[in-house]
């Protein structure tokens, strides 16, 4: 018999990704709007410059995974100013992160792929670290908000 263990199927990967998902929009929309643009510790980017970062990579990623596109991603390409624009382009890449998603096959998780030129890894090592990045920008966010005086929501609440 030829039984292959599996931890976590496709569909599981991307639901515990978008619950980190939904909790990062909740941290976004916890920041007073100037804040979010303009509060930093220690020299770290402001909240926003993380979740732009989280924005170009994402969906993009997962677009050049399926097209087998290796160009560097584009941070500068999204220039908000408001926090409903990047809640609003937030959404959008949901979308796009489920619509990409969907189209890898369970075989190309395991094929290595070169994302953005710069990293060399199998597929399903590239979708883990958009969620480390994520929780890793995240965790910032929070001291950012504990910081300004405001209760971050909790870690483990990451449904909608």
């Amino acid at each position: 018999m030829n039984a292959t263990a599996t931890v976590l199927d496709s569909q599981q990967l991307l639901i515990h990704w978008q619950g980190h998902r939904n909790l990062t929009r909740r941290v976004i929309e916890a920041f007073p709007e100037k804040d979010l643009f303009e509060f930093s510790i220690g020299g770290m980017r402001p909240f926003s410059k993380l979740t732009l970062e989280l924005l170009a990579i994402g969906g993009p990623a997962l677009k050049s995974i399926v097209e087998k596109n290796t160009e560097a991603y584009d941070e500068e390409a999204f220039n908000p100013t408001t926090r409903a624009e990047i809640l609003a382009k937030w959404d959008e890449e949901t979308e796009v992160i489920n619509e990409y998603f969907s189209q890898i096959t369970e075989e190309r998780f395991q094929e290595t792929f070169n994302l953005f030129g710069q990293y060399e890894f199998p597929v399903y090592q590239n979708i883990l670290y958009f969620v480390d990045n994520e929780i890793h920008h995240r965790g910032q966010g929070y001291v950012y908000l504990r910081a300004l005086g405001i209760e971050p929501p909790f870690f483990w609440e990451r449904e909608r």
